[in-house]
């Protein structure tokens, strides 16, 4: 994908539109760490909230946002809501990105 030229036309506006809105949705570390937890493996959100450390209330809450921006979707297990990434362009966005800090971080704790 990197090695792809660059289109010689302009976007369309609603294309930038909805291309922005997905960054914004992923500029929240929280749900950022979600994409990356819930491109491992399905999860319910009690084990999303303890693997984030924060309260239930908390990720249902990010997880109504991601569902709605059709980034997550849910399925039902019995009782649980069992979440997982309904895009995976979104997970090899967030991978990229990832990768493209980690180098970074790398440098950061050795020097």
């Amino acid at each position: 994908m990197p090695d792809d030229p660059l289109p010689d036309h302009p976007l369309p506006a609603d294309l930038l539109q909805r291309t922005a809105a997905t960054f914004g949705m992923l500029s929240a570390t929280a749900r950022l760490h979600i994409v990356w937890l819930l491109a491992e493996g399905e999860r319910d959100v009690g084990t999303l909230a303890a693997e984030l450390g924060q309260s239930v209330a908390t990720v249902s809450h990010h997880l109504a946002k991601l569902k709605l921006a059709g980034l997550v979707r849910a399925r039902r297990d019995g009782k649980r809501q069992i979440y997982l990434v309904d895009d995976p362009h979104v997970v090899e966005i967030v991978k990229l990105a990832v990768q493209h800090h980690q180098p970074q971080a790398e440098q950061r704790r050795i020097g």
